[in-house]
Protein backbone atom coordinates (compact mmCIF):
# COMPACT_ATOMS: atom_id res chain seq x y z
CA UNK A 1 0.00 0.00 0.00
CA UNK A 2 2.72 2.65 0.49
CA UNK A 3 4.66 1.42 -2.67
CA UNK A 4 1.27 1.89 -4.17
CA UNK A 5 0.94 5.57 -2.34
CA UNK A 6 4.67 6.82 -4.17
CA UNK A 7 4.26 5.95 -6.69
CA UNK A 8 0.62 7.81 -7.34
CA UNK A 9 2.41 10.97 -5.28
CA UNK A 10 5.34 10.62 -7.68
CA UNK A 11 2.72 10.83 -10.69
CA UNK A 12 1.09 13.46 -9.65
CA UNK A 13 4.03 15.48 -9.13
CA UNK A 14 5.48 14.76 -12.93
CA UNK A 15 2.14 16.09 -14.02
CA UNK A 16 2.16 19.09 -11.98
CA UNK A 17 5.48 20.16 -13.51
CA UNK A 18 4.98 19.17 -17.14
CA UNK A 19 2.36 22.39 -17.92
CA UNK A 20 6.01 24.76 -16.66
CA UNK A 21 8.32 22.99 -19.20
CA UNK A 22 5.62 23.34 -22.22
CA UNK A 23 5.55 26.94 -21.03
CA UNK A 24 9.30 27.48 -20.91
CA UNK A 25 9.50 25.67 -24.35
CA UNK A 26 6.81 28.03 -25.53
CA UNK A 27 8.31 30.79 -24.24
CA UNK A 28 11.57 30.32 -25.78
CA UNK A 29 10.37 30.28 -29.15
CA UNK A 30 9.16 33.50 -29.39
CA UNK A 31 12.56 34.81 -28.45
CA UNK A 32 13.85 32.74 -31.13
CA UNK A 33 11.81 34.48 -33.43
CA UNK A 34 12.81 37.79 -31.89
CA UNK A 35 16.18 37.05 -32.54
CA UNK A 36 15.72 35.94 -36.13
CA UNK A 37 13.83 39.06 -36.90
CA UNK A 38 16.75 41.51 -35.65
CA UNK A 39 19.14 40.64 -38.20
CA UNK A 40 20.35 43.73 -39.86
CA UNK A 41 18.41 44.63 -43.35
CA UNK A 42 20.39 45.21 -46.39
CA UNK A 43 19.22 48.95 -47.88
CA UNK A 44 19.58 50.01 -51.34
CA UNK A 45 22.30 52.95 -51.72
CA UNK A 46 20.87 56.46 -52.32
CA UNK A 47 20.72 57.69 -55.54
CA UNK A 48 23.20 60.46 -56.59
CA UNK A 49 21.54 64.06 -56.95
CA UNK A 50 22.16 63.65 -60.77
CA UNK A 51 21.04 59.91 -61.05
CA UNK A 52 17.70 61.48 -59.74
CA UNK A 53 17.86 64.23 -62.10
CA UNK A 54 18.03 61.86 -65.04
CA UNK A 55 15.25 60.06 -64.05
CA UNK A 56 13.30 63.22 -63.91
CA UNK A 57 14.50 63.77 -67.44
CA UNK A 58 13.55 60.46 -68.48
CA UNK A 59 9.94 61.29 -67.59
CA UNK A 60 9.62 64.73 -69.25
CA UNK A 61 12.07 64.64 -72.17
CA UNK A 62 10.80 62.78 -75.64
CA UNK A 63 11.88 59.11 -75.95
CA UNK A 64 13.63 59.92 -79.30
CA UNK A 65 16.06 62.66 -78.22
CA UNK A 66 17.01 60.19 -74.97
CA UNK A 67 20.67 58.08 -75.03
CA UNK A 68 21.67 56.09 -72.64
CA UNK A 69 25.65 56.08 -73.25
CA UNK A 70 28.32 54.38 -71.15
CA UNK A 71 31.80 55.59 -69.70
CA UNK A 72 33.18 52.44 -67.89
CA UNK A 73 31.19 50.92 -65.02
CA UNK A 74 28.91 53.74 -65.11
CA UNK A 75 25.93 54.53 -67.69
CA UNK A 76 24.62 58.04 -67.89
CA UNK A 77 21.81 60.10 -69.73
CA UNK A 78 22.87 62.41 -72.51
CA UNK A 79 20.12 64.21 -74.98
CA UNK A 80 20.41 64.09 -78.58
CA UNK A 81 19.06 66.12 -81.09
CA UNK A 82 20.21 65.61 -84.85
CA UNK A 83 20.87 68.41 -87.38
CA UNK A 84 18.30 69.87 -89.50
CA UNK A 85 20.22 69.83 -91.91
CA UNK A 86 21.16 67.49 -95.30
CA UNK A 87 24.95 68.39 -94.44
CA UNK A 88 25.93 69.19 -90.41
CA UNK A 89 28.95 71.19 -89.82
CA UNK A 90 29.44 69.34 -86.71
CA UNK A 91 28.19 68.79 -83.31
CA UNK A 92 28.43 70.40 -80.15
CA UNK A 93 28.64 68.95 -76.75
CA UNK A 94 27.09 70.67 -73.93
CA UNK A 95 28.32 70.19 -70.78
CA UNK A 96 25.94 71.42 -67.59
CA UNK A 97 27.45 72.71 -64.26
CA UNK A 98 27.35 71.75 -61.27
CA UNK A 99 23.67 71.44 -59.96
CA UNK A 100 22.96 71.66 -63.22
CA UNK A 101 20.99 68.88 -65.88
CA UNK A 102 21.36 68.04 -68.87
CA UNK A 103 17.84 70.03 -69.66
CA UNK A 104 18.61 73.10 -67.52
CA UNK A 105 16.97 76.24 -68.73
CA UNK A 106 20.05 78.43 -68.47
CA UNK A 107 22.28 77.33 -71.84
CA UNK A 108 22.07 74.33 -72.04
CA UNK A 109 18.39 73.39 -72.52
CA UNK A 110 18.25 76.54 -75.56
CA UNK A 111 21.42 75.87 -76.60
CA UNK A 112 20.81 72.22 -77.53
CA UNK A 113 17.10 72.92 -78.79
CA UNK A 114 18.45 75.84 -81.07
CA UNK A 115 21.64 74.52 -82.38
CA UNK A 116 19.95 72.08 -84.93
CA UNK A 117 18.03 74.61 -86.41
CA UNK A 118 22.07 76.09 -87.11
CA UNK A 119 22.87 72.92 -89.05
CA UNK A 120 24.63 71.41 -85.72
CA UNK A 121 23.99 68.64 -83.94
CA UNK A 122 23.81 68.73 -80.28
CA UNK A 123 24.88 66.26 -77.62
CA UNK A 124 23.69 67.19 -73.90
CA UNK A 125 25.46 65.44 -71.34
CA UNK A 126 25.10 64.51 -67.50
CA UNK A 127 27.62 65.12 -65.35
CA UNK A 128 28.36 62.87 -61.74
CA UNK A 129 28.26 64.37 -58.38
CA UNK A 130 31.65 65.29 -57.80
CA UNK A 131 33.49 62.89 -54.55
CA UNK A 132 35.32 66.43 -53.61
CA UNK A 133 32.14 68.25 -52.70
CA UNK A 134 30.63 65.90 -50.64
CA UNK A 135 30.20 66.08 -46.97
CA UNK A 136 33.50 64.72 -44.87
CA UNK A 137 33.27 63.28 -41.87
CA UNK A 138 35.30 64.25 -39.00
CA UNK A 139 36.69 61.95 -36.96
CA UNK A 140 38.15 63.04 -33.83
CA UNK A 141 41.10 61.36 -32.97
CA UNK A 142 43.10 61.27 -29.16
CA UNK A 143 46.47 60.64 -28.64
CA UNK A 144 47.62 57.48 -26.94
CA UNK A 145 49.45 59.00 -24.45
CA UNK A 146 46.68 61.20 -23.38
CA UNK A 147 45.21 59.40 -20.44
CA UNK A 148 41.48 59.59 -19.69
CA UNK A 149 40.06 61.90 -17.32
CA UNK A 150 38.48 61.05 -13.97
CA UNK A 151 34.96 62.15 -13.20
CA UNK A 152 35.08 65.90 -11.97
CA UNK A 153 38.82 66.31 -13.55
CA UNK A 154 39.61 68.94 -16.21
CA UNK A 155 42.24 68.17 -18.76
CA UNK A 156 45.29 70.58 -18.08
CA UNK A 157 45.30 73.25 -20.71
CA UNK A 158 47.31 72.83 -23.79
CA UNK A 159 48.94 75.91 -23.85
CA UNK A 160 49.70 76.62 -20.11
CA UNK A 161 51.74 72.39 -19.24
CA UNK A 162 52.36 71.94 -15.93
CA UNK A 163 55.26 70.15 -16.42
CA UNK A 164 57.58 68.44 -18.77
CA UNK A 165 55.47 65.73 -19.40
CA UNK A 166 53.04 68.35 -20.13
CA UNK A 167 55.28 69.53 -22.48
CA UNK A 168 55.63 66.24 -24.54
CA UNK A 169 52.30 65.78 -24.14
CA UNK A 170 51.45 69.50 -26.24
CA UNK A 171 54.03 68.75 -28.65
CA UNK A 172 52.51 65.00 -29.56
CA UNK A 173 49.09 67.02 -30.21
CA UNK A 174 50.25 69.12 -32.60
CA UNK A 175 51.99 66.18 -35.23
CA UNK A 176 48.27 64.76 -34.75
CA UNK A 177 46.79 67.76 -35.86
CA UNK A 178 49.56 68.18 -39.02
CA UNK A 179 48.97 64.54 -39.58
CA UNK A 180 45.62 65.01 -39.74
CA UNK A 181 45.74 67.75 -42.12
CA UNK A 182 48.13 66.35 -44.56
CA UNK A 183 45.35 63.41 -44.13
CA UNK A 184 42.90 65.88 -45.45
CA UNK A 185 44.93 67.12 -48.40
CA UNK A 186 45.64 63.47 -49.41
CA UNK A 187 42.01 62.65 -48.90
CA UNK A 188 41.19 65.82 -51.20
CA UNK A 189 43.32 64.76 -53.83
CA UNK A 190 42.64 61.63 -54.52
CA UNK A 191 39.01 62.97 -55.00
CA UNK A 192 39.78 65.26 -57.40
CA UNK A 193 41.41 62.23 -59.82
CA UNK A 194 38.56 60.12 -59.02
CA UNK A 195 36.15 63.09 -60.14
CA UNK A 196 38.49 63.80 -63.20
CA UNK A 197 38.75 60.10 -64.07
CA UNK A 198 34.68 59.44 -64.43
CA UNK A 199 33.85 62.97 -66.10
CA UNK A 200 36.55 62.82 -68.63
CA UNK A 201 35.48 58.83 -69.33
CA UNK A 202 31.68 60.72 -70.16
CA UNK A 203 32.93 63.39 -72.31
CA UNK A 204 34.80 60.25 -74.30
CA UNK A 205 31.77 58.07 -74.58
CA UNK A 206 30.19 61.43 -76.00
CA UNK A 207 32.92 62.46 -78.11
CA UNK A 208 32.80 58.60 -79.77
CA UNK A 209 29.05 59.30 -79.89
CA UNK A 210 29.32 62.03 -82.29
CA UNK A 211 32.05 60.32 -84.55
CA UNK A 212 29.26 58.37 -85.50
CA UNK A 213 26.87 60.60 -86.31
CA UNK A 214 29.60 61.79 -88.88
CA UNK A 215 30.25 64.93 -87.45
CA UNK A 216 32.94 66.45 -89.08
CA UNK A 217 33.35 68.85 -86.53
CA UNK A 218 33.28 68.26 -82.75
CA UNK A 219 32.46 71.15 -80.10
CA UNK A 220 32.80 71.27 -76.52
CA UNK A 221 30.42 73.85 -74.72
CA UNK A 222 30.43 74.01 -71.22
CA UNK A 223 28.02 75.96 -68.84
CA UNK A 224 29.27 77.12 -65.30
CA UNK A 225 31.74 74.23 -63.64
CA UNK A 226 31.22 72.66 -66.53
CA UNK A 227 33.21 74.96 -68.57
CA UNK A 228 36.37 73.95 -66.24
CA UNK A 229 35.80 70.14 -66.40
CA UNK A 230 35.62 70.84 -70.45
CA UNK A 231 38.81 72.78 -70.31
CA UNK A 232 40.37 70.25 -67.89
CA UNK A 233 39.67 67.69 -70.40
CA UNK A 234 40.90 69.28 -73.19
CA UNK A 235 43.94 70.33 -71.36
CA UNK A 236 45.06 67.29 -69.87
CA UNK A 237 43.83 64.53 -72.73
CA UNK A 238 44.21 66.86 -75.69
CA UNK A 239 41.87 64.45 -77.57
CA UNK A 240 42.21 65.33 -81.56
CA UNK A 241 38.21 64.62 -82.37
CA UNK A 242 37.60 67.65 -80.65
CA UNK A 243 38.01 71.34 -82.80
CA UNK A 244 37.05 74.09 -80.15
CA UNK A 245 35.83 74.86 -77.20
CA UNK A 246 33.32 77.44 -75.94
CA UNK A 247 33.24 78.44 -72.04
CA UNK A 248 29.71 80.51 -70.89
CA UNK A 249 29.81 82.29 -67.78
CA UNK A 250 32.95 79.37 -66.62
CA UNK A 251 33.15 78.88 -62.93
CA UNK A 252 35.96 76.86 -60.99
CA UNK A 253 34.49 73.83 -58.63
CA UNK A 254 35.75 74.19 -54.90
CA UNK A 255 38.74 71.99 -54.00
CA UNK A 256 40.38 71.21 -57.35
CA UNK A 257 43.82 70.68 -58.38
CA UNK A 258 44.01 72.91 -61.53
CA UNK A 259 41.72 76.65 -61.60
CA UNK A 260 40.46 77.61 -64.70
CA UNK A 261 43.19 80.85 -64.72
CA UNK A 262 46.35 78.33 -64.92
CA UNK A 263 44.26 76.04 -67.14
CA UNK A 264 43.65 79.01 -69.90
CA UNK A 265 47.47 78.58 -71.47
CA UNK A 266 47.67 75.15 -71.96
CA UNK A 267 44.42 75.37 -74.24
CA UNK A 268 45.83 74.03 -77.86
CA UNK A 269 42.25 74.74 -79.33
CA UNK A 270 40.67 77.75 -80.36
CA UNK A 271 38.77 78.98 -77.18
CA UNK A 272 35.59 81.43 -76.83
CA UNK A 273 35.68 82.61 -73.11
CA UNK A 274 31.66 83.93 -72.48
CA UNK A 275 31.43 86.25 -69.74
CA UNK A 276 28.69 88.61 -68.33
CA UNK A 277 30.48 92.10 -67.98
CA UNK A 278 27.36 93.19 -65.88
CA UNK A 279 28.45 90.84 -62.86
CA UNK A 280 31.60 92.16 -60.85
CA UNK A 281 32.50 88.78 -60.08
CA UNK A 282 32.73 87.15 -63.38
CA UNK A 283 34.45 90.22 -65.36
CA UNK A 284 36.97 90.19 -62.90
CA UNK A 285 37.84 86.61 -63.10
CA UNK A 286 37.38 86.98 -66.83
CA UNK A 287 40.36 89.24 -66.65
CA UNK A 288 42.70 87.31 -64.74
CA UNK A 289 41.68 84.43 -67.69
CA UNK A 290 42.65 86.76 -70.08
CA UNK A 291 45.53 87.72 -68.85
CA UNK A 292 46.92 84.28 -68.63
CA UNK A 293 46.25 83.67 -72.40
CA UNK A 294 48.26 86.31 -73.23
CA UNK A 295 51.76 84.19 -71.62
CA UNK A 296 51.06 81.70 -74.38
CA UNK A 297 52.25 82.15 -77.51
CA UNK A 298 50.19 82.02 -80.73
CA UNK A 299 47.32 82.00 -78.30
CA UNK A 300 43.94 80.61 -80.09
CA UNK A 301 41.41 82.22 -76.80
CA UNK A 302 39.25 85.19 -77.12
CA UNK A 303 36.75 86.68 -75.12
CA UNK A 304 32.96 87.69 -76.13
CA UNK A 305 31.24 90.04 -73.04
CA UNK A 306 27.24 89.14 -72.11
CA UNK A 307 25.23 91.57 -71.13
CA UNK A 308 23.20 89.71 -68.20
CA UNK A 309 19.13 90.31 -68.86
CA UNK A 310 17.54 89.02 -65.13
CA UNK A 311 13.69 91.00 -66.58
CA UNK A 312 14.36 88.81 -70.13
CA UNK A 313 15.87 85.69 -69.38
CA UNK A 314 14.25 84.46 -73.14
CA UNK A 315 16.40 87.51 -74.35
CA UNK A 316 19.41 86.36 -72.41
CA UNK A 317 19.38 82.86 -74.12
CA UNK A 318 18.83 84.40 -77.42
CA UNK A 319 22.08 86.06 -77.04
CA UNK A 320 24.14 83.59 -75.95
CA UNK A 321 23.19 81.13 -78.68
CA UNK A 322 23.98 84.09 -81.41
CA UNK A 323 26.81 84.99 -79.50
CA UNK A 324 28.23 81.15 -79.94
CA UNK A 325 26.97 80.60 -83.36
CA UNK A 326 28.72 83.62 -84.43
CA UNK A 327 32.30 82.68 -83.40
CA UNK A 328 31.37 79.24 -84.91
CA UNK A 329 30.17 80.46 -88.34
CA UNK A 330 31.50 83.76 -88.81
CA UNK A 331 30.33 84.06 -92.30
CA UNK A 332 26.80 84.40 -90.28
CA UNK A 333 27.32 87.39 -88.59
Amino acid sequence: MITLYRTTLAMCCLASLLPFGAVAGDAAKPETAAQAGAAPVTRPPLLERSQEDALALERQVPKAEQQTLQAGADNFLALWKPANDSDPKGAVIIVPGAGENADWPNAVGPLRRKFPDAGWHSLSVSLPDLLAEAPQARVDAKPASEPDNKPGESAPAKDTPADANANVAQATAADVDTAESTDAVQASDQNDAADAERIFARLDAAVAFAQQHNSRSIVLIGHGSGAYWAARYLSEKQPPQVHKLVMIAAQTPARVEHDLQSLTPTLKVPTADLYFATRTADRNAAALRLQASKRQKDSQYKQLSLIAMPANQEGEQEQVFRRVRGWLSPQQQ
